[in-house]
């Protein structure tokens, strides 16, 4: 068993921003092609990240709960992961951004009226 602190070279925030729970990751890299590089040591459990998100969107807990690893340890794999370009990521829309319900309910009343 390899520990948390290992996979993650010490480190317990990723690199960017942080993850929500619900934000949405996809990798489009072709099963062929081999992560890795000067930027990114790929290890077995980026690696797993990519084959889990390949043309399918996960969200982060999905992620965590589908490779057995802390949420801390899969967020900063993510974030290496980000880093170099593997992944996207899809962040979910704050709630100061979302319209309000009146509004949503006029615009179902004035549908309702045509």
């Amino acid at each position: 068993m390899v520990r948390p602190y290992a996979m993650t070279k010490g480190r317990t925030r990723p690199s960017g921003r942080e993850f929500d729970l619900i934000a949405l990751v996809v990798s489009d890299l072709p099963a062929a092609a081999a992560p890795g590089g000067p930027d990114l040591a790929a290890g077995p459990e980026q690696g797993l990240i990519l084959d889990l998100c390949r043309g399918n969107a996960l969200s982060v807990a999905e992620i965590a709960a589908d490779l057995d690893l802390p949420l801390g340890v899969v967020r900063v794999l993510l974030g290496d992961l980000l880093d170099a370009g593997l992944i996207r990521v899809s962040r979910p829309v704050p709630p100061a951004l979302l319209p309000d319900e009146h509004i949503l309910r006029e615009v179902i009343d004035g549908l309702r009226a045509l």
